[in-house]
């Protein structure tokens, strides 16, 4: 029986492939049958035109004065005239064809799932393990506009039982201190209910000592507690961990000496946010410094060494606590997995308009490089380097040697939670031929011919395991 369901489960799979492959090509040929020369002058016109406007793109970051904003004005004029004379032109046939688009993904999509490569997400090992009795919360009450307050999180922390520590704000920056006290005084699980910025320095004392921390999602964005599968809507719910919660092991990044849950950016991003005028004018003190930063006439120069490769001067590096995806566009800013050991690196080098139409055209030519490793050397022509770490503005001694500690972190999390949502598979054209090109039973893998008989192992029972 089990064989069947494989084979019929593969049998699909073949079909919707063949599916994906013949709704891309009619997307593409259809509306060149029926707008005839206007389809294919049209579809110039859109390749050209998505040149055109990452080339004035790169013009309104580089640029100052009335030519700023005549670029602006074509980036914006140029795909909205591109949209507009097809719909007058094609008419029906552009829905259609982008319907037929839609298709073709979600059956390439699905083909894909569970083929090869592409398998579901493994989920992290959770263990249960003994309530804290000591539970310590330190919490920024202006942090993600008064979250604390506005959703009563010291007092629900304090009627479960946890000490809760406000953050004085003149003392913000000696979070770490804080932390340390607590485990001085007997905590045996540290909290943090503010930005990423506070988590990442409260998560690196408690894996020094190794005691569990727990991940309040009171921040404005909270990236990290969105790959941990937390509620960021509901941050009281991230309590239900005191009562009710499962240990995670998870990695942590450091550059240098500073911690980060989330990641380290070096270059045009960390010198903008070391502005004073940040804070308060976000887009305007962007717009005054990026013409010099991305020509290179401000701003240190940076060379990147991961592994065999050496990044030289790219505008800007991104280091993260495991790899972000890159492969799909709804899945950007989100990491399929906090504990694979490696630290994400992301550079970016863009010296002409040229080079910004090419890395929206064609990101793999050289532009755009990303890569995986345990550790990355950031090195600079001063003796400082500007950083972000998890959104906080530092200066740090360069060079700057980041590195991922592998399952440093014991994160407490709630039992019940939203969790991680699984990753489309990523479409792979070729892959998909071959799956489509594939005749009857023998294409079939061999695991879906002959299941490997699984025999019953009593589970290893822990101290805490199944309570």
């Amino acid at each position: 029986m089990a064989v069947d369901l494989s084979r019929r489960a593969y049998r699909a799979q073949r079909w919707a492939a063949r599916v994906a492959l013949a709704a891309a090509v009619l997307a593409v040929v259809f509306p060149l049958l029926y707008g005839g020369l206007r389809g294919l002058a049209l579809l110039l016109c859109g390749a050209a035109g998505i040149a055109l406007s990452a080339a004035a793109l790169w013009w309104t970051l580089t640029l100052r004065g009335p030519l700023r904003w005549v670029a602006a004005l074509v980036a914006v004029c140029v795909p909205a005239t591109v949209i507009a004379l097809s719909a007058v032109f094609l008419f029906w046939a552009l829905p259609v064809s982008l319907a037929l688009w839609t298709l073709a993904v979600w059956s390439g999509r699905f083909a894909l799932r569970g083929t090869g490569s592409e398998r579901p997400r493994e989920r992290p090992r959770e263990r249960r393990m003994p309530l804290p009795r000591r539970a310590v919360l330190i919490m920024n009450p202006r942090s993600g506009g008064g979250k604390v307050g506005r959703y009563r999180l010291r007092e629900k922390a304090e009627r479960l039982g946890a000490r809760v520590v406000l953050l004085d704000p003149e003392r913000e920056n000696d979070v770490t201190a804080m932390a340390r006290e607590a485990v001085a005084g007997g905590a045996d699980l540290l909290g943090a209910a503010g930005g990423d910025g506070t988590q990442a320095l409260v998560a690196a004392v408690a894996a020094e000592h190794d005691i569990p921390f727990l991940v309040i999602s009171a921040g404005t964005r909270n990236h990290f507690a969105l790959d941990l599968g937390l509620d960021r809507g509901d941050p009281a719910s991230c309590l239900d961990a005191l009562t009710d919660g499962v240990e995670l092991r998870v990695d942590l990044g450091f550059a240098g000496e500073q911690p980060f849950v989330n990641n380290a950016s070096f270059g045009a991003y960390a010198s903008i946010v070391q502005s004073p005028a940040y804070r308060d004018d976000k887009i305007g003190t962007s717009l005054e410094m990026l013409p010099d930063l991305l020509t290179g006439q401000q701003g240190a120069r940076l060379v990147a060494r991961v592994g065999e490769t050496t990044l030289d001067a790219p505008q800007a590096v991104l280091v993260s606590n495991n790899p972000y995806r890159t492969d799909d566009p709804f899945g950007l800013g989100r990491r399929d997995r906090l504990d694979s050991g490696v630290l994400g690196v992301l550079g970016v080098k863009v010296e002409s308009a040229v080079d910004a139409a090419a890395l929206l055209l064609d990101p793999s030519r050289g532009r755009l490089t990303i890569l995986t490793a345990p550790e990355v050397l950031v090195e600079s022509d001063r003796a400082d380097l500007e950083a972000g770490v998890d959104g906080e503005a530092l200066l740090l001694p360069a060079p700057v040697r980041c590195r991922i500690a592998p399952g440093a972190l014991r994160v407490r999390v709630p039992r019940k939670r939203p969790g991680v949502a699984q990753p489309s598979p990523r479409l792979d054209w070729r892959r998909l031929r071959k799956l489509a090109a594939t005749v009857g039973r023998t294409a079939a893998p061999s695991r879906f011919r002959h299941p490997p008989e699984i025999p019953d192992v009593p589970e290893r029972q822990g101290p805490f395991l199944g309570r």
